[in-house]
């Protein structure tokens, strides 16, 4: 079940406060232990251990979350409460996260929501999962690339599409916003998501209960078949032949199929030969870790999307500095430095970030501050050979120009200066000027390799020298 098993809407029907029946107070105590386990203490204690059990109506678990943290529970913590509450409860249990004065209904509360193993739909797909919140950088652009155009050309361009890279770098993102594209813009074609995980529990469900021809419908009789994180089929000998025999049918007569993994197709060898060679077959394309750039425009545009309200943008080049892992952990301590700002009123600003991040990470607690214009500075000369006084002046020569936008460019992006401060620091220019200058450098890094690695090493040079 996809993030969408869990709501935020309230139920129908006047409020009433259900008892809570001493199995549910200690299946309650089972599923928080998972939970537990399942995230960091940090974590649980600030964002799941608020929840409360309101009742079990049939298949679905009625959960209460405080206002203040309902939206971020439901949206961040989706899969791990879905996967904690089946666990306990059975496979076909569905979460629901209310209001603490929700009405309850006394039977079918949440029948419009799927069960898993029931038919993929389009509510299955991550609203903010999709190509427009992708945050596009050097570690990631090839694999988006591959994504966009398979979701344009389902079927036609690579198949498969085996997305493979460490956890957190974004392949479950482009999965979903394929779905959710393939959805909008596909004319009707269906498409149908899932985990290996959950392929097996399903697969295994099936021979339980002597329908295996219609798990066999489910999963064949669909265009774009979406799986995430098939590492999983490793040593699952039937599953993994059931499988195969589903990619052949799928691949034969020309539907899409994208795999996710967090390695390449070559290093499961527990898999059958056979299955390998149908994932290296198509396109393989890996995602790397972000660079300091990519890492401080994925911070932003969650800022943006979330519209969280910041003192400055010191918050967000110490969270980078600092975060290099991928962008799961990155927007993860960003939101916790909001919590630190619900619960303390404090500004969101370097200081704070600095002190909620030294505690999560002693090995690196020299509070970091951006890097300076005058550093920039430096650094431009030596690279382009120019002078203090060359690169300030109002020469138009192309070689002057081009280091001057590009150091300016830098100061924007890695300072906290703003445009006008930037262009007094160059000259007495205006912030106009400014703006005209790093507009022209993102695009000539945008359109010329050879620009875009030479910014790049300025930024690694400027970013490790802090």
């Amino acid at each position: 079940m996809g993030p969408s098993a869990v709501s935020t809407q309230p139920l129908p029907k006047e409020p009433i406060t259900p008892a809570l029946t001493p199995q549910l107070a200690h299946d309650w105590a089972l599923i928080q232990a998972q939970l537990r386990s399942a995230v960091p203490d940090s974590t649980f204690e600030i964002w799941l251990a608020p929840l409360a059990p309101l009742a079990l109506m049939g298949d679905t678990l009625v959960v209460a979350a405080p206002d203040e943290i309902r939206s971020w529970v439901a949206d961040r913590f989706a899969r791990v409460l879905q996967r904690c509450a089946a666990a306990v409860l059975g496979p076909r249990t569905l979460v629901d996260v209310v209001a603490p004065d929700a009405a309850l209904e006394d039977s079918g509360a949440c029948a419009q929501r799927l069960a898993p193993g029931g038919p993929a739909a389009e509510e299955d797909f991550h609203p903010k999962l999709t190509f427009d919140q992708f945050v596009i950088g050097p570690s990631n652009r090839f694999a988006h690339a591959a994504a966009l155009t398979v979701a344009e050309l389902p079927g036609q361009a690579y198949n498969p599409l085996f997305l493979y890279g460490a956890p957190g770098l974004g392949k479950t993102h482009l999965l979903h916003a394929i779905g959710s594209y393939v959805l909008a813009h596909g004319g009707g074609l269906r498409v149908r998501s899932t985990t290996a995980e959950r392929f097996t529990n399903e697969f295994v469900a099936a021979l339980q209960t002597r329908d295996v021809d219609g798990f066999k419908a489910r999963f064949r009789d669909t265009d774009v078949l979406l799986i995430d994180d098939v590492q999983f089929l490793q040593r699952k000998a039937k599953t993994e032949e059931e499988f195969f025999h589903t990619f052949n049918a799928l691949y034969e007569t020309g539907s899409q199929l994208v795999l996710t993994c967090d390695r390449l197709p070559a290093d499961m060898a527990a898999l059958e030969a056979r299955l390998l060679e149908r994932f290296q077959a198509g396109l393989v394309a890996k995602l790397e870790p972000p660079d300091f750039t990519t890492r401080l425009a994925i911070l932003r545009k969650r800022v943006q999307h979330d519209e969280i309200a910041l003192a400055d943008e010191g918050a967000l080049h110490a969270i980078a500095h600092r975060i290099a892992s991928n962008a799961r952990t990155l927007e993860g301590a960003l939101i916790r430095v909001v919590a630190y700002h619900s619960l303390t009123g404090r500004p969101i600003d370097a200081a704070l970030a600095d002190e909620v991040l030294c505690g999560l990470y002693p090995h690196a607690c020299t509070p970091i501050a951006p890097p300076t214009i005058e550093r920039v500075q430096e650094l431009a000369c030596e690279t382009f050979d120019v002078s203090h006084d060359e690169l300030l002046a109002a020469s138009r020569n192309a070689r002057l120009a081009w280091a001057r936008q590009v150091a300016m460019y830098l100061a924007r992006e890695h300072t906290d200066a703003t445009l006008p401060a930037i262009g007094q620091s160059f000259g007495g220019r205006n912030h106009t000027t400014v703006m005209y200058a790093c507009r022209r450098a993102g695009e000539r890094i945008a359109g010329d390799p050879a620009a875009q690695a030479l910014v790049r090493d300025l930024e690694r040079r400027l970013t490790d020298s802090r």
